[in-house]
């Protein structure tokens, strides 16, 4: 079991935020977390799935709503975990990130701390998602439910019991998120030790803290980003045109660029649902989900989330690979489900084939 330290947490935000596909939360959110554990005494312990026992249960433990709406309060967040362990009967061995985000991450790492307990060295998604179903636990078929669900203060609490499917959930928590000035905790989809061994995304956690090194200690961090993770530049460019609206638990953002250095002349959009979905460079298909889209600051490679684009900055986009388990025929299916409702049709390609 590892302890983590004040560098290490900053660190795992910023790489965390690199496989956000621009959403996963503010990563502001993310060091401001990071400070106020270790100023106000935790110990923040990392365990790897391998040494989580095998009749241990460990909780799922995010934020959902539209990235421009969420606010984090420690208390109501623990308060949400607590709520479930409560009506489920169990006291959680650790938590999980459900996704991989500046903010998102570090709020499953906060309340670990706060409760004594770990945070498992993996996550749901390996990358920022914007629907809560849309999990690799959704393709082992592993129950979302029973759930809690609680506003930003824990002034009210829900328990959804059981759903018809992991979609159902996904509404509710929606729906919920939406009524409460756009944003919700989650505590869900209670994991065995046997489950977190295979299920989840592994070791995404330190990979994310190494991904922060880099980009913390390397002269050029995005072409060290890019060889570390197998990803690609798709473009560099300023900012030409920014749309951006929230409604029902989302934030909408669809920016358009104009090319500078070895992309003048060049355009590129991009799309996004919380998190970038598709892009197209000079009209045609650059990238699209489950593959990961991310704006970054052109210097100094950290992300940029996509509703804090605005027009005129300047803006490198950096695309990686998909885990592998995003790229079977279930995985895909959960994904093409999700960008149809998104009026984006196209069919999926490989990041790397259109590179």
């Amino acid at each position: 079991m590892r302890i983590l330290s004040h560098q290490d947490l900053l660190d795992l935000v910023d790489g965390a935020a690199i496989f956000s596909a621009g959403g996963g939360g503010d990563p502001e959110t993310g060091y401001s977390i990071a400070d106020n554990l270790i100023s106000q005494g935790y110990t923040v312990r990392l365990v790897t799935p391998s040494d989580v026992p095998a009749e241990a249960k460990v909780v799922n433990f995010a934020c959902v709503g539209a990235t421009t709406a969420i606010g984090y309060d420690s208390d109501a967040a623990v308060k949400t975990l607590k709520a479930l362990e409560e009506y489920a009967s169990f006291s959680a061995f650790a938590t999980i990130p459900v996704e991989l985000g500046g903010f998102n991450t570090l709020a499953a790492v906060d309340v670990a701390a706060r409760r004594g307990i770990p945070v498992v060295d993996a996550d749901g998604a390996g990358r920022s998602v914007p629907e809560v179903h849309l999990k690799v636990y959704t393709i082992d078929d592993i129950p979302l439910t029973p759930m809690a669900v609680a506003d930003t203060h824990a002034k009210n609490v829900v328990i959804v019991k059981e759903t018809m499917d992991a979609r159902a959930a996904e509404r509710i928590a929606r729906v919920l998120a939406a009524e409460w000035n756009q944003s919700a905790y989650t505590a869900r989809r209670i994991l065995t030790g046997v489950q977190v061994k295979t299920s989840p995304i592994q070791l995404s956690l330190s990979k994310s803290i190494k991904i922060g090194k880099i980009l913390r200690t390397t002269i050029e961090p995005i072409k060290a980003v890019l060889k570390e993770t197998n990803g690609f530049k798709l473009f560099e460019g300023i900012v030409d045109n920014v749309e951006q609206k929230t409604e029902a638990g989302f934030t909408f953002v669809d920016v358009k660029l104009k090319g500078r250095h070895e992309y003048s002349g060049e355009k590129f959009e991009f799309k996004a649902k919380n998190e970038v979905l598709i892009a197209y460079k000079n009209g045609k298909l650059a990238a699209m989900a489950p593959d990961i889209i991310t704006p970054v600051h052109p210097e100094t490679g950290k992300c940029i989330t996509a509703e804090k684009i605005e027009k005129d900055d300047k803006v490198a986009v950096l695309g990686l690979p998909s885990p592998e388990k995003w790229r079977t025929k279930k995985g895909l299916e959960l994904w093409k489900d999700v960008l149809q409702r998104s009026t984006i049709s196209e069919e999926y390609v490989p990041i790397e084939r259109l590179q």
